[in-house]
């Protein structure tokens, strides 16, 4: 069970992230026109799983400025943006309409992914929701970078996400 904090007070999730060096766990999820997205659509590419719980805060600015624009011209990575929005709320994602190299997907149908990730929030008023976290998976679905956000309203070590892409 992994610690992070909303508002100042301490919460859990229902394990930890996959280990360094292990097979990520398959997932199936939801493209925001409803089609299903699998881990293995992404074989052969380093694939960053950006998890949180809704696109409904204030994250673009960030997002946009240190971690998508890392990708405009990568061809060898994706940024895949995994909530727990219904699929139709994925335009809110600052960058979701005209990227190709970052998807949004939705936790819609199938809340596998957040207890087989260790993300799934288990006390507290967010509670089912996912805690935000950063998994990167390289070519053959290995996991070689892993960071789980102390405090769920605070970004990511993008940097750290960006040094571990390096080759």
């Amino acid at each position: 069970m992994a610690v992070f904090t909303f508002n100042g007070n301490q919460y859990n999730t229902n394990g930890e992230l996959p280990a360094i060096g292990t097979q990520t766990p398959k997932f199936v999820l939801t493209h925001s026109d409803l089609s299903n997205a699998r881990l293995s659509d992404y074989a052969g590419k380093k694939v960053i799983l950006n998890i949180f719980h809704t696109l409904d805060i204030p994250l673009c600015p960030d997002f946009e400025q240190k971690f998508h624009k890392a990708f405009e011209y990568r061809k060898d990575a994706i940024v895949l943006v995994i909530t727990n929005d219904l699929p139709f709320a994925h335009r809110h994602l600052c960058c979701a309409d005209v990227c190709d190299h970052v998807i949004t997907l939705s936790m819609m149908k199938n809340r596998k992914f957040a207890r087989d990730y260790g993300v799934l929030i288990e006390d507290g008023p967010l509670k089912g929701l996912m805690a935000r976290s950063i998994v990167v998976v390289d070519e053959v679905g290995k996991v070689i970078f892993k960071q789980q956000v102390p405090d769920i309203v605070r970004e990511p070590d993008y940097a750290e996400v960006l040094d571990a892409l390096k080759d």
